[in-house]
């Protein structure tokens, strides 16, 4: 099941992520989603957002999406290693610039060639983020008539 959400991933920019304090308290919020690699999902944070918060203090969260053409939902089931600074910190940084300058580039020429108007063309990142290293260990298919299937990730 991770081979075949790691093919659709690939074609995403953003993917929402669930995350809650210590009081139970829900935050949900789409995030960038920078690679998978492995079993571990990188996404880019804002540092002050509320699931930078949360994660500060409860270090799991839950991301979600649907494939559209199958209709089945799925859900990824985590901890998470905020990154904030150091040598893979400076590696990813740079792999974050490539893939800023590819989606604004792609989203200019999209809207040329489509005549679409967008209120920004260019995918901007602060300077004050941190990196969610967060590793997979439970997916949840969510089939279109209700039926779940849940596959443990070996840690």
């Amino acid at each position: 099941m991770l081979r075949k959400i790691k093919e659709f991933l690939k074609t995403r920019e953003f993917i929402s992520v669930a995350t809650c304090d210590l009081d139970g308290r829900p935050n949900a919020a789409p995030k960038f989603l920078l690679k998978l690699e492995g079993s571990f999902i990188y996404l880019i944070d804002y540092t002050r957002g509320q699931t930078w918060q949360n994660l500060k203090i409860n270090p799991h969260a839950s991301l979600s999406f649907v494939d559209s053409d199958s209709l089945m939902g799925y859900q990824l089931n985590g901890s998470v290693q905020i990154i904030s600074q150091g040598p893979e910190y400076d590696k990813i940084y740079n792999e974050l610039l490539e893939r800023q300058i590819d989606l604004s580039t792609k989203r200019i020429i999209e809207g040329v060639a489509k005549e679409k108007r967008h209120g920004s063309f260019e995918v901007a990142i602060t300077d004050k983020f941190v990196i969610l290293k967060i590793k997979i260990k439970e997916i949840v298919e969510i089939r279109p008539s209700g039926e779940l299937k849940t596959e443990k990730i070996e840690v």
